[in-house]
């Protein structure tokens, strides 16, 4: 089994900010405001040669009557439920808490190592004031200031001497994996069909915009196959973002499109597909990324014989000029084909990863060159010889040929179809280059 480290703590006390520490990226939402991070989030890190998943999670408040408190409490024990080892923090500046001790208590009745994590301890004064924190009885206690990163060494040294090499490997697999990022407009149902698909509360649902505000991994097996669904933060228009807290989600998202192999972007049926909702989708496209659409809330959809075929011919319609993909008609409340879904995502996987013979190129796409010439321009015959793939993460093709430049955009197009036709590439851009021969 993998290794994994929970940092859990009441608001405030600075978890993002050692989440990132660790990570050495700005994967956490870091604010001032109390409740930023909602839901647990992973990530993976090293230290001393050992590899381990972190969760950062959002600050622990007990009996709390607030909606988003309660549900970020169950997410705590979540995560402390999935962890292999804890680390607690606390606060140096504004010392120990009633929130602190509620924490403490449920702590003292897990198994599983606890590494209490004093923060904010920059001075000499502090740390005489943090010896408060040593009558929580944990045997491991740690002083540190995260912002500067100062003593989190000798906790990173505490956590990897628990961690075998064998962990330290699983975890290197399981971050090669497939990702596969669901992406969209706030409220479209993207949390709901992760929950739907995990079959557990993995991220906070609600009925208010904007609820999920950093991106969620999840480790998933479906299939015989493994892969790492990423849940994001709705991405909105930009003038519709007013607190930076929402602008750093759209960041956040755009960045989960960067990580992702594949991205489901889920549109609402009943609103049909927005000029936001296709913004999203060049987006995924620019960045070459394999594409599936799914229509969720269909089963709300008042439905005649060709509903949906005719629904799918107005989408692909929009999403020209790029249209090949997947469409597919889900429900993730009732969850009515959202294993499809991951079925047809992982397909599209393949798709992008596919190498195709410099052999096989050429005897495909050179019968289609001599079935139909490029166009002569300003009195040049252009002459294409040779055809290969190339070595990227996009699929891409070099096309050699004498005149390069002069080959215009209908043709480009013309042998991009061919390619499709002759190659499974649904769901995923290419990319075509001319190169003087």
């Amino acid at each position: 089994m993998s290794f994994t480290v929970a940092i859990v703590g009441r608001p405030n006390v600075g978890k993002s900010t050692l989440f990132n520490r660790l990570l050495v990226e700005r994967k956490a939402i870091v604010d001032d405001e109390s409740g930023v991070t909602r839901d647990r989030q992973y990530g993976v890190t090293d230290w001393n040669g050992k590899t381990y998943n972190v969760i950062d999670t959002g600050g622990f408040v007990s009996g709390s009557e607030d909606i988003f408190e309660k549900e970020i409490a169950k997410q705590v024990m979540i995560a402390v439920e999935e962890a292999n080892a804890i680390i607690f923090m606390v606060d140096a500046g504004t010392g120990m808490t009633n929130l602190d001790d509620a924490m403490a208590s449920v702590l003292r009745k897990s198994t599983k190592p606890v590494f209490l994590t004093v923060n904010k301890v920059d001075n000499n004064e502090r740390m005489l004031e943090a010896a408060e924190f040593y009558s929580f009885g944990f045997e491991h206690v740690f002083f540190i200031a995260a912002a500067s990163g100062s003593g989190t060494g000798e906790l990173l040294d505490g956590v990897a001497a628990l961690i075998s090499e064998d962990d330290s490997d699983e975890v290197k697999a399981i971050d090669a994996l497939p990702k596969i990022s669901i992406i969209g407009q706030p409220n479209t149902g993207k949390s709901s069909l992760l929950n739907a698909l995990v079959g557990e509360e993995r991220t906070i649902v609600s009925d208010i915009a904007g609820t999920t505000r950093d991106s969620i991994h999840t480790h998933y097996n479906l299939f015989q196959k493994e892969f790492v669904l990423i849940d994001t933060a709705g991405i909105r228009k930009k003038a519709k973002v007013h607190e930076d807290l929402e602008f750093y989600s759209v960041i956040r998202a755009i960045k989960a499109v960067d990580e992702a192999d594949v991205c489901l972007l889920m549109i609402d049926a009943e609103k049909g597909i927005t000029s936001q909702d296709l913004n999203i989708y060049s987006l995924a496209v620019k960045k070459g990324k394999g594409i599936v659409v799914l229509v969720n809330k269909w089963d709300l959809m008042e439905k005649e014989t060709n509903t949906a075929k005719e629904y799918e011919a107005m989408l692909k319609k929009k999403l020209a000029p790029f249209n090949d993909v997947p469409v597919l008609f889900i429900s993730a409340k009732e969850k009515t084909r959202i294993f499809k879904a991951i079925e047809i995502a992982l397909e599209v996987y393949d798709n992008r990863n596919q190498r195709i013979t410099t052999s096989k190129l050429n005897d495909t796409i050179l019968k289609a060159i001599g079935a139909y010439h490029p166009p002569v321009v300003r009195g040049h015959a252009i002459k294409i010889k040779f055809v290969t793939q190339l070595p990227t993460a996009v699929p891409s093709f070099a096309f050699f040929c004498n005149f390069p430049d002069d080959v215009k955009t209908p043709y480009k197009n013309y042998l991009e179809n061919k390619l499709r036709e002759n190659f499974n590439l649904s769901g995923v851009p290419v990319r075509l280059f001319f190169r003087k021969k």
